[in-house]
């Protein structure tokens, strides 16, 4: 089995980076030198995942136009005598294959993948969300070694997870491992999407990648809206560990941080952090900010 298919939802509409997502989306808001969904794209392809396709919404334009090859643009730079800028677009060049669907009324992470099924088709795939970069001292490494767990153990689902705070793990999906979690992946009992303060099954929270059979189709056809008329990807699922199919979760590892680029203060720190390591900048910036730390001007 060859995984060579990534969907990548970004139709959220970005409410709470207001108001500077109102013209453009949250997934090409800049950290460090490229905007966030290119973070993710690179990732993808550096596991070997050759046909990418985005589920989007309304005023999504500027994800399709950043991945569009733009011969003027390059033969501008070229002609201004600015040719050694073209390096900065060799993710034009990736060789990979870009999709795009439509998902017009958001209702829920499940529904957007379910809007992918005629482009996966019978293959195993995976899911990144746009908005959360994963960082890692070999990069590529954590994506392909959960493809590698998933073909390994011929999963249904696969699924990353972090170790968050007790008192922070109502805020995220949170797995219930089946036995003692140990080693470089476990089987789950359950999932629970926002367990109530106090009653979360464990502190390990999803964590933005997925690796899914197609199963994960009909799952999704099974799983009830929730409250607010949303369909949960955990609850689908859940809906495969009561099929009786195998779920695993990957832990992320200790070289490895999760940037979830969903609210002002988890931007600021991703920024802020890819700026300090950049390898042209990022040494006058740390001197900055211990100049600005320290009280000086």
């Amino acid at each position: 089995m060859t995984i060579r298919k990534v969907v990548i939802p970004v139709a959220g509409a970005g409410t709470r980076l207001l108001p500077v997502t109102k013209s453009q989306p949250k997934e090409m808001l800049p950290v460090g030198r490229k905007p966030v969904v290119q973070y993710v794209v690179e990732e993808a392809e550096r596991a070997g995942l050759k046909q990418i396709c985005f589920v989007t919404g309304r005023d999504k334009f500027a994800i399709e136009n950043h991945f569009d090859r733009d011969p003027d643009l390059i033969q501008k730079l070229i002609q201004s005598e600015k040719a050694s800028i073209l390096s900065e677009l060799d993710y034009e060049e990736m060789g990979v294959s870009f999709f795009y669907v439509r998902q017009s009324v958001p209702k829920g992470l499940a529904h957007a993948i379910s809007m992918a099924e005629d482009f996966v088709g019978d293959e195993h795939f995976v899911v990144s969300l746009g908005d959360s970069i994963i960082r890692h001292a070999a990069e590529g490494s954590f994506l392909a070694r959960m493809l590698e767990i998933h073909q390994r153990e011929e999963a249904a689902a696969t699924v990353a997870v972090e170790d968050v705070p007790e008192e922070h793990a109502h805020r995220y999906g949170i797995v219930k491992p089946l036995g003692k979690p140990e080693g470089e992946f476990f089987e789950l009992e359950t999932l629970v999407e926002k367990p109530p303060p106090g009653q979360a099954p464990s502190t390990k929270a999803i964590a933005a990648r997925y690796v899914f059979s197609p199963e994960i189709f009909e799952a999704i056809r099974r799983t009830v809206p929730d409250s607010a008329g949303e369909l949960q990807i955990t609850d689908s699922i859940r809906n495969l560990i009561h099929q009786h199919r195998k779920v695993l979760a990957v832990p992320l590892a200790e070289d490895e941080r999760r940037y979830d680029i969903g609210n002002f203060e988890s931007y600021f720190r991703a920024f802020v952090d890819f700026a300090m390591e950049d390898e042209k900048y990022g040494y006058t910036l740390r001197q900055y900010l211990t100049k600005k730390m320290t009280g000086g001007t």
